[in-house]
């Protein structure tokens, strides 16, 4: 079962919103009714999040699924957010094209950057969690490579009781991605 498509109500703001989106270099996303640029990531957190690309997009024939990277917006409807723009990400569904994917993806990866610890930020995190979820994301992965708890696994049915997957361990994101395990290891750089 593929993601709902939550086709963007048509408006004149958030029109103009995904044209500008269209034309941003790096990463962005749609939040609170203007365009937040999102910071680039360092050597680490960007090796990490394109060993999970490679890797799921080595298993896209056995789940039918599309595997993308950092750059990809998924429009999204929700009443303060109109897109969203994970690390790395697993969509079921239509395909796209050179638009941006209309829905959420299954999974989505955040791998935090050297800035993004502390107590505002760990609030900002879960609230982009819950963004995930409110609209249709089954998993979404945590990953932190300065921590004991490298990779937290997220799902949709028990947002608040992570599964945790420690150095030495295999992570999964399972219902989101059947079948597809990863090393934490293979995070490690």
């Amino acid at each position: 079962m593929g993601a709902p498509v939550m086709s963007i109500a048509s408006d004149p703001d958030t029109d103009r919103l995904v044209a500008e989106l269209y034309r941003i270099d790096g990463k962005a996303e749609i939040v609170d009714g203007r365009i937040v640029i999102l910071p680039l990531s360092g050597g680490s957190p960007s090796r990490a999040a394109g060993a999970i690309l490679y890797s799921l997009t080595n298993h896209e024939n056995d789940c039918g699924g599309r595997a993308y990277t950092s750059t990809v917006a998924y429009l999204i409807n929700l009443p303060h957010r109109k897109s969203i723009s994970p690390d790395a990400s697993f969509y079921v569904g239509p395909r796209w094209g050179m638009k941006f994917p209309e829905g959420a993806p299954m999974f989505a990866v955040e791998v935090r950057g050297q800035d993004e610890y502390g107590a505002d930020v760990e609030r900002a995190i879960a609230a982009k969690r819950a963004d995930y979820f409110a609209a249709g994301t089954k998993v979404v992965w945590d990953v932190d490579l300065l921590s004991d708890e490298v990779v937290r696994v997220y799902r949709a049915d028990s947002p608040e009781r992570p599964t945790i997957y420690h150095r030495g361990e295999t992570a999964e994101a399972e219902p989101a991605v059947p079948g597809w395990t990863f090393p934490v290891d293979e995070l490690i750089d």
